[in-house]
């Protein structure tokens, strides 16, 4: 089933492929709309046009506030470009409040990832505990820690629909930063804030789960059960994790830049506080050049890019 099929005509995802999140766009005639996450900075104008095209048989075609789940690059990149356009304010969870009105790139990850992520002044928080009102639906906001420790997901209980962005994924869940240090208490205590956040989800009867990645689904159930099976093999194996990781970033890089030389895709990687943090903790048996190569080969392996002998490119 399709994830149009799957929600109510007011509530909207699109969906604009991996590098950018999902975005919901909450409709309402009279108020105007809500717009929640915005997406990677480089599909900025294709999410204004998506917006655009959605309320254009609105009677009142504007977007009222834009609401972030989490501040990672790939849901609030648009943020900057929409709300300029639509001269509408902007809601984040409070934990990152302060860090984003000081723009402190270092403490809201860009820097040490090595995204970019146009500044943008937030004006409103979505403080777990409370709703956002739009239209006739009331959305449950609750606190969702693990992947990030200050993300939240949204829940509107007529419909049954549940926000969940990196919280839960149809096969999974997304990358749990607060675990990427040393195998230790810490590492744990990340662990165990993606399984409190599991057992949240699992308490809210949703029919349909809008994640940040990938279609929308109705089986949370099953979902739940492949998500505790993965949490389940990264606590005992969390070199496994910070590979898959290190993976990630990148698969990312490649999204966004689509092809770079084998030696300037190296170079970045050494420049990048996560990639090199990963391997101190996890990896310093060998060289940090080697093992970066050697994460390029098991990624051309898989088949996720394609290795010239110049060029590193995208698949």
């Amino acid at each position: 089933m399709s994830s149009s099929a799957l929600l109510p005509a007011d509530v909207r995802m699109l969906e604009r492929g991996w590098l950018s999140s999902n975005s919901l766009l909450l409709q309402d005639d009279e108020q105007g709309a809500v717009l929640i996450d915005s997406g990677y900075c480089t599909h900025g104008d294709q999410t204004l046009a998506l917006v655009q095209h959605a309320l254009a048989d609105e009677a009142q075609p504007s977007l009222r506030l834009i609401a972030n789940t989490h501040l990672h690059s790939d849901h609030c990149g648009g943020n900057a470009l929409l709300s300029q356009h639509f001269g509408c304010p902007i809601a984040i969870p409070p934990g990152d409040f302060d860090a984003a009105l000081r723009w402190d790139e270092a403490g809201l990850s860009y820097g040490s990832t090595g995204q970019t992520c146009p500044r943008f002044v937030p004006s409103q928080v979505l403080s777990p505990g409370s709703e956002l009102i739009q239209g006739r639906r009331r959305w449950q906001i609750h606190a969702a820690p693990g992947h990030d420790p200050h993300s939240v997901v949204l829940f509107e209980p007529e419909a049954a629909i549940l926000i969940s962005a990196d919280a839960l994924w149809q096969h999974g869940f997304g990358i749990v930063f607060p675990a990427l240090g040393p195998a230790d208490k810490a590492c744990e205590q990340a662990f165990a804030e993606v399984e409190a956040t599991l057992d949240l989800i699992e308490s809210l009867p949703a029919y349909v789960v809008v994640p940040g990645h990938g279609p929308a689904f109705n089986d949370a159930k099953t979902a739940l059960a492949t998500a505790r099976k993965r949490l389940a093999f990264f606590r005992a194996n969390p070199h496994r994790h910070a590979r898959h990781a290190a993976k990630a970033l990148i698969k990312f890089r490649l999204l966004e830049i689509e092809r770079q030389s084998r030696q300037g895709l190296l170079n970045w990687l050494l420049s990048n506080t996560v990639h090199v943090s990963i391997w101190q903790n996890y990896f310093d048996d060998q060289s940090v050049t080697d093992w970066s190569l050697a994460l390029l080969q098991e990624l051309a392996e898989a088949g996720a890019l394609k290795l010239h002998d110049e060029a590193v490119i995208n698949l």
